[in-house]
């Protein structure tokens, strides 16, 4: 599960009409990563006939449209054939035609979404003067008399400026009040004092409220107005949708066998750019992981008319950072591996983390988040929305059960401590130990990732990285003795002679490399070195620190519960009962995002940056693309 499988690289020797079988029987076995790049002999060229590509984009381009507007049925792959040119250029046709078909229902749709969405915005505008029983014509334009303002001023300011417009020759009449808004229609003498009559609108904080064209009666004709074109529109969009069901059942068939003659093409169109040819003779190069070599062999030998020639080697060292890793492939490591392609790829020949990252998680959590009550609420939420979560709720069951696991260690089930014994202890009762046991998780993680460091640095024959590099062999012996030296001295008082001939007999040799490899004056060599010595050094201490985290929330989650059912008892029998279930709630909530991110932080920054180089290829094998379902 750690160790990379080995990959071979593949080219494949046949005549060029064989080449769409070819592309199938390896989109059958889904073993096959196509290698693009040319090849060492020069009489092979790419394809110059690209019909076939051609009508195939042209296809899956309509074909993708028209599942736009109508669901057709899923390929049908019970029997996998070749698709000739023909064939395919007769299916891209008919594509055409029915694409033109579903064209006008879409155009329709769009027309009545528009014209809906418009009808929406004016009953929205109309709403501001659903209490305003007059013509809403005549308040819009200019007047040779009046001046009309309509418009909006906090609650608390009418009556102020009720008194203010009486000074101006103007009244105000409030129609409306909502959530401390006070709606108004203001009308004055039309052309006198404006000047003075914004600055008081403004002071009172009036905002005007336009009035739309088209609302020209009054808000409840206008309003019953807009309710028919409502239901005139709804009624539209029902009938296209009884066309558009009526255009997807004569389309079935036609659509079933679009896509299943697309989908048997899409291989052989995927495998062009790792296609070359010289007269009848082609060439097809890729990468195949050993193990299943036998198995596309004896598929193509099955699968083929006419004789084929498959060669495979080793990569070669200056191909490694081309050759792509295989993910692992487990239902329950599934979530844990999506994490960690947040990250990266593992090159090819790294370890790669994801069993690692699975066990050293799942622990962290559980030690952080240790309550048999909240482990199994995060558990059996996962569970009931396992549909909406897809492969991710494995993530919430292992989760929660690594919490179960710690709860029963810790005696906690939603904070009570009295309802099952303490296998262990709780964390709250010897706070030391917990940091203790949380800096051997430390050392013991950070000692780990450097050993995964050196393997990779040997395994792709980097033997001076995996030496005197970054978290290296050296790198490793100091820390080692540091951290031997420490123990030592909290034991003994002493250091010790050994773990400091260790510890700085791994920096000088650090020191001595970083001189004799470096160009620069001496000045800035000594500079350097000594930053670096220094970094080192702070740099592992505050790496080991920051596993401290690890037990500082695991008291913080029991403090947390104790202060909850603190003040859950400080209340009456209804306050203790809502008091203990929303303060559970708070707590799972807002410490299971904030120990997620933790432990995240933890294994991305002292794990991951230490061993995973992140820059690799993944393995993106030939397949045959199978869509679900419609639900």
């Amino acid at each position: 599960m750690l160790t990379p499988q080995p990959m071979k690289h593949v080219r494949i020797l046949s005549m060029r009409e064989d080449l769409p079988q070819i592309s199938l029987a390896l989109a059958e076995t889904e073993s096959f990563h196509p290698d693009p790049r040319q090849p060492e002999e020069q009489q092979l060229a790419p394809l110059l006939d690209c019909r076939y590509q051609k009508e195939f984009q042209k296809a899956r381009s309509r074909l993708d449209k028209i599942r736009q507007v109508i669901e057709g049925p899923e390929a049908d792959l019970s029997e996998i054939r070749v698709v000739g040119l023909d064939e395919l250029t007769e299916v891209n046709a008919w594509l055409g035609e029915a694409w033109e078909s579903c064209l006008r229902h879409q155009e329709a749709g769009r027309e009545l979404d528009e014209r809906m969405r418009l009808l929406e915005e004016q009953q929205a505008a109309l709403a501001n003067f659903a209490e305003l029983n007059v013509d809403l014509g005549a308040l819009r334009g200019e007047k040779r008399f009046l001046d009309f303002y309509v418009g909006v001023v906090p609650s608390e300011n009418v009556r102020r400026l009720e008194g203010a417009l009486g000074l101006a020759g103007h009244l105000l009449f409030p129609y409306m009040e909502r959530e401390g808004v006070a709606h108004v229609v203001i009308v004055g003498p039309a052309g006198t004092r404006e000047a003075e009559l914004g600055s008081v609108l403004s002071a009172a904080g009036f905002h005007a409220i336009p009035l739309p064209q088209g609302l020209d009666d009054s808000p409840g004709a206008i309003q019953a107005e807009l309710d028919e074109r409502r239901e005139t529109i709804k009624a539209e969009q029902a009938e296209l949708q009884q066309a558009v069901a009526s255009c997807a059942l004569a389309f079935r068939d036609e659509l079933a066998r679009a896509e299943t003659v697309l989908t048997l093409a899409e291989p052989f169109v995927a495998l062009d750019p790792a296609i070359r040819s010289s007269g009848s003779l082609s060439a097809i190069a890729g990468w195949v992981p050993a193990r299943a070599l036998p198995a596309l062999e004896k598929r193509l030998a099955d699968s083929m008319a006419h004789p084929f020639s498959l060669e495979s080697r080793r990569p070669s060292e200056e191909e490694r950072p081309l050759v792509p890793s295989v993910p692992v492939r487990s239902r329950l490591l599934a979530p844990f591996a999506m994490l960690v392609k947040q990250y990266g790829i593992p090159r090819y020949g790294e370890i790669d983390p994801t069993l690692l990252f699975t066990i050293t998680f799942l622990l962290m959590f559980g030690t952080m988040f240790g309550d048999v009550g909240h482990g199994a609420v995060l558990a059996v939420l996962a569970w009931v929305f396992r549909r909406k979560l897809g492969r991710f709720y494995v993530f919430g069951l292992l989760a929660g059960g690594s919490s179960i696991l710690f709860g029963f260690l810790f005696g906690s089930v939603f904070g009570y401590k009295t309802l099952i014994p303490a296998v262990w202890m709780s964390p709250l009762y010897n706070p030391i130990l917990m940091l203790q046991l949380a800096l051997g998780w430390g050392v013991l993680f950070l000692t780990l990732a450097c050993v995964l460091t050196i393997y990779n640095r040997f395994a792709v024959r980097a033997h001076m990285a995996a030496v005197f590099g970054p978290h290296g062999v050296v790198n490793l012996t100091f820390y080692l003795g540091l951290i031997w030296g420490g123990i030592s001295l909290a034991t003994t008082g002493q250091f010790g002679l050994i773990q400091a001939l260790l510890a700085g007999g791994a920096l000088a040799a650090l020191a001595g490399y970083n001189w004799f490899h470096m160009q620069a004056p001496i000045g800035e060599k000594i500079l350097v070195v000594l930053i670096e010595t220094l970094e080192t050094v702070l740099g592992y201490l505050s790496n080991t620190l920051s596993f401290l985290r690890v037990a500082a929330f695991s008291i913080n989650h029991v403090a947390l519960m104790i202060a909850v059912l603190t003040l859950a008892s400080m209340m009456g029998a209804v306050g203790h009962v809502l008091m203990v279930i929303f303060g559970n709630i708070f707590v799972i909530v807002l410490e299971g995002v904030i120990v997620t991110i933790q432990v995240m932080r933890l294994q991305y920054f002292e794990g991951f940056s230490r061993y995973f180089s992140a820059d690799g290829r993944e393995f993106a094998p030939l397949r045959l693309r199978r869509r679900a379902p419609a639900a």
